[in-house]
């Protein structure tokens, strides 16, 4: 198999915003061509038509066409919900075979689970974006079964490149990566949800407090990039003795701020593995059915 991506067929089972997220970017960037995108999805025929009109990829309602583009996929990415895995497996596992390389976006799901519930040993690909992906700026772990080579490494790694940045670890590290970067961006949006409030509170107009949250939350995240200082070294800087920051952080001391944030990402990491069970006992009841 080639090891350029501009020349794989990819298959997305599954078309939500996080499967249009990696396509939208592999074409955008023109990492790859649409003609070799396949999106297919179980039932709903008007995303396929306007996800077909907007990017030109290949969607099908046929379910002949839908095993042929399966099978005659490079690449085959899951992006379905964890619900939906057993019966979406159940229909995929007859389709697939270990010349090809599955990409999973399932939330929990162990490579273990896949391969079990596939009855696989083909190469796997786990993989856990956030939804930053969906403009570029997404932060992506990557883990590998021991059955992907380093081509297929290199093929995974250059897909989630053009969505953001990736990052590989070892798997067991995947939960805790869900808790930081997976949920990560809903701790900002609730940190600015709670700055507008305050600012509208204390008089400012909500255009305004919106305007200069928004800045303030790009002007710092900029400012520990393009400096590459440690962020406590940032915020040392800015916390003049008795003044007003120094005030502030003392208040967000006071309600326990960090150990708040250290709780929200081991509980989200706790969450991701919850999930990756109830997917193992659904799935074990369901073969035993």
């Amino acid at each position: 198999m080639s090891t350029s991506i501009s020349q794989v067929k990819i298959a997305f089972i599954g078309a939500g915003s996080m499967a249009e997220a990696i396509f939208r970017g592999l074409i955008e960037r023109e990492v790859a061509n649409p003609d070799n995108l396949y999106v297919l999805n179980r039932s709903d025929q008007a995303r396929m038509a306007e996800l077909r009109s907007q990017y030109g990829v290949n969607t099908t309602s046929d379910a002949k066409t839908r095993e042929d583009y399966i099978r005659g996929a490079d690449i085959v990415v899951v992006c379905m919900k964890p619900k939906d895995v057993e019966t979406s497996f159940g229909d995929l596992q007859p389709l697939l075979n270990e010349k090809q390389l599955l990409i999973s976006v399932v939330a929990g799901l162990s490579i273990a689970k896949i391969e079990a519930l596939l009855q696989t040993r083909m190469p796997i690909v786990r993989t856990m974006p956030n939804t930053s992906s969906t403009i570029g700026l997404g932060a992506t772990g990557m883990s590998f079964s021991s059955t992907v080579d380093d081509a297929y490494k290199q093929l995974a790694t250059e897909m989630f490149e053009s969505i953001g940045i990736v990052s590989v670890i070892e798997e067991s590290k995947m939960e805790i990566l869900t808790g930081v970067s997976g949920s990560g961006p809903a701790y900002v949006y609730y940190f600015m949800e709670a700055m507008i409030k305050a600012g509208i509170e204390g008089g400012l107009s909500e255009e305004n407090a919106r305007e200069l949250t928004l800045q303030t939350v790009l002007g710092a995240a900029h400012m520990v990039k393009i400096t590459q200082e440690d962020p406590a070294v940032l915020r040392r800087k800015v916390t003049s003795p008795n003044g007003a920051t120094q005030a502030s952080i003392e208040a967000l001391d006071q309600y326990r701020f960090s150990e708040g944030i250290a709780r929200a990402v081991t509980r989200s990491a706790e969450r991701s593995k919850e999930m990756g069970e109830q997917i193992a006992a659904r799935s074990t009841s369901f073969k035993s059915v």
